[in-house]
């Protein structure tokens, strides 16, 4: 195990080969794998070696990706909050998939509804730091059977849900490599991997 503040933690802003973007997702998990609603479960396990995590992926990024439910629940609570990380995302440019909103009204927001894996896979190409893949349980989801998320870091939580919505279904296999681990005073272990 290497530390939570390994450069290996966080993410490059371009890919092995040097060229391209990134596409990384961060998401809270329970020992049982539900990624559901950490609001609920997760702050007990919040410490600055989280935090430092959390922040190293936000700070690597210029581009925040959001399912329209998650984009839903950021737009109604961050335009009224205060503080930097507020800021942050207020500022930062924000692309939500959506089939069915024909707009997004937060500040720097724009709709990505046509071909998912063809809109994405030009965007990687361009220049630009990371794209930031944030909650979005089922875009999460898709896009890692699409093989475009390059980097998946799971902080996986030292507790036992039983019910809730699992980040893997029963018909996925999608090969990783696993970059990167770490274990938290907290008993969070911070797993990163890489598309195999």
């Amino acid at each position: 195990m290497t530390s939570a503040t390994d450069p290996a933690a966080t993410t490059a802003a371009t890919d092995s080969a040097g060229t391209g973007r990134r596409i990384t997702a961060g998401l809270f998990m329970s020992l049982d794998g539900v990624v559901e609603a950490p609001e609920t479960w997760h702050f007990p396990y919040l410490n600055e070696e989280m935090g430092a995590v959390v922040g190293g992926l936000a700070a690597a990024a210029d581009t925040l990706l959001l399912g329209r439910r998650t984009y839903e629940t950021f737009a109604a609570t961050w335009p009224q909050q205060t503080g930097d990380m507020a800021d942050a995302l207020n500022a930062i440019p924000k692309l939500v998939v959506s089939t069915t909103l024909d707009k997004a009204e937060w500040n720097n927001s724009s709709v990505l509804s046509g071909d998912l894996v063809a809109e994405l896979t030009e965007l990687k190409r361009r220049p630009g730091r990371d794209i930031s893949l944030s909650g979005s349980i089922m875009l999460t989801r898709s896009l890692l059977r699409a093989g475009l998320i390059d980097d998946l870091h799971l902080l996986v939580h030292p507790i036992v849900l039983g019910s809730g919505i699992r980040l893997f279904t029963e018909q996925d296999r999608i090969p990783l490599q696993l970059a990167h681990s770490a274990t938290f005073r907290t008993g969070v272990v911070h797993l990163h991997y890489r598309q195999a």
